[in-house]
């Protein structure tokens, strides 16, 4: 640094001094330099109305970590030189001490990798612990080699301030090598706000998506005029038939409530359609594969991935979704519309509540529960048992929109007669996920993407196959007829 900048720098207020001290000191990136320099003078002064006030960007070099599990230093070529940490694989982490979050607000995070893995995974950073606040999450696909350079961004709220330990944690579905770091940089924008219940992305609000009318009123006609086929003599009277779907892949994606914004979202576990990701349209998903039996079923389903102490559980075989009805007649139901979107649960919920849809998981199989974690949250299963977790959406509808600003206006559940009446007169079949984890004995260190078990929820993007499904609501729901996944009685 120069003597005119030295001098400068020590009429600079105090907290952007050391940062640009902080800055300069360390190797060259695109991120620092005069302009950087500059916008951070702009950012400290621009923003120090009483409402709100930039912090500046805390940058930390990879190969700086004060702790570490597979992280490999190796000389980078990306723009600045210096080196970068490699060959990270899943379960990998490291730990940097020490970084200022700066004060509460709006956190902005930034990672710069490089990945040749076809498979992918997540990178996430948290606050003192692996399964601490969330700080950022991103989603990595292949950059086109372990030396192409990318950096992706991504914002989260949390009420954290000043000096904390960040954890780096790498998650994949593979077992090998799948990403480089060189660097990340957190910045927090602070000010009078609301807190926020949890810390996770803002969604975008959604729109009211309507359906053709005319079309569906065609398409509800000619479906109550198929003739079911006769119920055999001794089949089970309940209204049911079934998906099994296996997992897909993970992401940190959401068509639904992030349409379009890649990585925005925390990290989801993905059912069913092959191509799930944050474009995905009607088109795109029957366009490609599906995970479920039948491949008529090309709906994309996703929960929020399940984590025990920092790691992947992903849920154990298919997951069963169920298609049925609670009605007291269920007669009256009618296919889903194609492109039908809905979600259920909230995933800022963060504690107990009594809508059903927080913390549910029970155990399944012989012996049951056996007893409860230290905390009361989790059920311990009997060895013969494993965790199972089941989220139940709606089944009336209000016949008009494919979805809703929040994805759940345009459904509701029953009325008080059993039925579906009001602002919701469309019966749909009762979409059940039931999902079996490979756990038991020990299910302490639990967690959600999305924060505490109590923050379980769920999406259904409707893809499947018209007649396929057609059939299997007249045969098998309208008649009360249990059915299984190829919809036979």
């Amino acid at each position: 640094m120069s003597t005119q900048a030295r001098k400068w720098l020590a009429k600079t207020p105090a907290p952007l001094a050391r940062t640009i001290r902080t800055l300069t000191g360390r190797r060259a990136r695109t991120t620092v330099g005069l302009l950087s320099i500059a916008a951070l003078v702009a950012s400290f002064f621009a923003f120090n109305a009483p409402q709100a006030q930039a912090d500046v960007e805390t940058l930390v070099q990879a190969e700086s970590f004060s702790g570490q599990q597979g992280a490999v230093v190796e000389t980078t070529t990306d723009t600045g030189g210096g080196q970068n940490v490699g060959y990270l694989a899943n379960g990998d982490w490291m730990s940097y001490s020490n970084v200022d979050l700066g004060s509460p607000g709006t956190i902005t995070s930034k990672v710069r990798v490089a990945s040749a893995s076809s498979a992918g995974g997540t990178l996430e950073l948290r606050a003192d612990s692996l399964t601490g606040t969330l700080l950022g999450s991103f989603a990595i696909q292949s950059t086109g080699g372990y030396q192409t350079w990318v950096t992706k961004t991504t914002s989260v709220m949390s009420m954290l301030t000043g000096r904390h330990t960040v954890f780096a944690a790498l998650k994949s579905p593979q077992a090998g090598d799948f990403v480089n770091v060189n660097w990340f940089s957190l910045a927090s924008v602070s000010g009078t706000m609301p807190t926020p219940t949890m810390t996770m992305p803002s969604s975008t609000p959604g729109t009211w998506i309507s359906v053709d009318p005319v079309k569906q009123a065609a398409d509800t006609a000619a479906f109550f005029a198929r003739v079911p086929k006769p119920v055999p003599a001794g089949n089970v009277r309940v209204p049911e038939f079934n998906a099994g779907c296996t997992v897909s892949h993970h992401a940190n994606d959401d068509p639904i409530v992030f349409p379009g914004q890649f990585g925005a979202s925390h990290n989801h576990t993905f059912m069913g359609a092959t191509t799930t990701n944050a474009a995905s349209t009607l088109a795109s998903l029957k366009a490609g594969g599906t995970t479920c039996n039948p491949v008529g079923d090309k709906s994309a389903y996703w929960v929020p991935t399940l984590y025990q102490n920092g790691q992947v559980v992903d849920p154990l075989g298919s997951v069963t979704v169920y298609y049925g009805s609670r009605l007291k007649d269920p007669s009256k139901t009618q296919p889903f519309p194609e492109g039908f979107r809905m979600i259920v649960g909230d995933a800022k919920n963060q504690v107990d509540t009594p809508d059903h849809q927080g913390n549910h998981f029970f155990c399944a199989g012989i012996g049951g529960e056996v007893g409860r974690t230290a905390d009361g949250v989790m059920p311990i299963c009997a060895p013969t048992a494993v965790l199972n977790r089941q989220i139940t959406f709606a089944d009336c509808w209000d016949g008009v929109h494919l979805d809703s600003p929040d994805h759940k206006a345009h459904v509701s559940g029953g009325d008080a007669q059993g039925g579906c009446s009001g602002a919701f007169p469309v019966p749909i079949p009762n979409v059940s996920f039931v999902i079996a984890y490979p756990l038991n004995t020990n299910t302490s260190g639990i967690t959600l993407a999305s924060g505490t078990t109590f923050s379980m929820h769920a999406d259904f993007f409707n893809a499947w196959d018209v007649d396929a499904q057609a059939e299997r609501v007249r045969n098998c729901i309208d008649q009360s007829a249990k059915c299984n996944s190829a919809g036979n009685f």
